[in-house]
């Protein structure tokens, strides 16, 4: 009996010493990582965001210098639709968490359920420092998860050059399509509002020769109606609305 006793501690005392071992060289992987995966993060950002820019970078490597060249990120009180000072760390999404740096959306129609109250925009701009679109983060609720993306607009503050979601998780072949390069295609010169009022359109039949609607995607009606509310949301006065009725005044 003391034998088997003494065989059971041994084990245990093994067993103990393994998973101490294994966490300490666990925990020490992800602190050596962590700098490697937060530049990553950045990288893929930045990588995104020229694709919405319509810069293209030959190599990974190449990004950063590109983007540093041509992107310049500000940061704007959705409230008043003025430019703000914001730190260079700050981040919408997570102060979107934060009840003392976010609202609730009021109504709700992307399925936010709380917002920041000041949002980042990037102003691309050509070699003369002359700006030639802005590109505005947005997100919403897909079928399954939430969706994010950057639309990027002419200065005019009204037409439509790109619209890139670079995270989502709609079904493959069908709410997936919205990163397809076609259905990407169709966004480039459509119209987001007329007589003041957003009036983009994502609906069967859009038809190529109107301005402001674009082919919803086949068999994702909830994907697309995703899009729709997302775009309803952030071009509203509760979004960017403000924003870009300074912008179109100069």
């Amino acid at each position: 009996m003391s034998a088997n006793k003494e065989t059971l501690g041994k084990t245990l005392g093994v067993v103990l010493a393994v998973c101490l071992v294994c966490s300490v060289i666990v925990s020490g992987s992800a602190v050596g990582l962590r700098d490697l995966q937060e530049h990553n993060a950045k990288l893929d950002k930045q990588t995104n965001i020229l694709e919405a820019a319509g810069l293209v970078a030959e190599k990974k490597s190449e990004v950063p210098a590109i983007y540093n060249q041509y992107i310049e990120e500000r940061y704007v009180d959705l409230a008043s639709g003025e430019y703000v000072e914001k730190s260079a760390d700050y981040d919408m999404y997570k102060a979107a968490r934060d009840p003392e740096q976010s609202v609730k959306p009021q109504p709700d129609t992307a399925s936010l359920i709380r917002r920041a109250k000041v949002a980042s925009v990037y102003l691309v701009k050509d070699d003369a420092g002359k700006i030639q679109r802005i590109i505005l983060p947005i997100n919403g609720s897909g079928l399954w998860n939430m969706m994010y993306g950057f639309l990027a607009i002419d200065n005019d503050g009204n037409t439509v050059r790109e619209l890139v979601y670079y995270d989502q998780k709609e079904t493959p072949g069908l709410g997936g399509e919205v990163q397809n390069p076609k259905w990407k295609a169709l966004w480039d010169g459509k119209k987001l509002f007329k007589d003041g009022e957003v009036a983009i359109k994502v609906t069967k039949n859009a038809g190529s020769d109107n301005p402001y609607a674009v082919d919803a995607l086949s068999g994702a009606t909830l994907t697309s109606k995703g899009v729709q509310n997302t775009l309803d949301y952030w071009l509203g006065k509760e979004g960017f609305g403000p924003f870009l009725n300074n912008l179109k005044r100069g």
